[in-house]
């Protein structure tokens, strides 16, 4: 019996040292005046706009569109393509329907986008964030089965009215 317990003794020491040793390597700080980065900060792809947005998204700018704005936001983990433009009432929804949307566009107020963030002031635009009446909708093209745009995961969809029948387009995918 006592053979067993010494054993027991002997293989707990070491698993207690080396627990021991590992919770406090964790525990110790590096240097305050150096700085490890694993990941590069976002940033914007120079040079790339909405014909790259557009180009992404698999869409069309449409005929006529004004104040057509867009850029890559270059992320560590996948970069968010921005896409706005002005155009009327229908083709706003025409678009829309072509994104194969999760819901219908609803109006919810100020809209919290998890994907543009400040992208759309990048854009010299006002963000649907910010916007008191704007429509929104997301799409996941693969789980609608969207094979054009099975390279996207999520398709934020904002529609912000303007004056007469005019509106601007937001999208923002990735």
């Amino acid at each position: 019996m006592k053979s067993c317990r010494t054993a027991r003794v002997r293989l707990l020491v070491p698993a207690t040292a080396l627990a021991a040793g590992l919770t406090l390597g964790g525990c110790t700080s590096a240097p305050s005046d150096h700085v490890t980065r694993t990941v590069p900060s976002a940033g914007w792809e120079k040079g790339a706009g909405a014909p790259e947005a557009a180009a992404f998204m698999k869409i069309q700018i449409p005929q006529g569109a004004t104040e057509v704005k867009g850029a890559v936001r270059v992320q560590p983990q996948e970069n968010v393509y921005l896409l706005s433009f002005v155009t009327n009432e229908q083709t706003a929804e025409a678009i829309t329907k072509d994104l194969h949307p999760d819901y219908p566009l609803a109006v919810e107020g100020p809209s919290s986008s998890s994907l543009s963030g400040d992208g759309f002031k990048h854009l010299g635009l006002t963000p649907p964030q910010k916007l008191k009446r704007v429509r929104t909708t997301s799409a996941c093209p693969p789980c609608a089965g969207d094979s054009r745009r099975r390279h996207i995961q999520g398709i934020e969809i904002h529609i912000g009215e303007l004056s007469g029948d005019r509106v601007r387009v937001y999208l923002a995918a990735y």
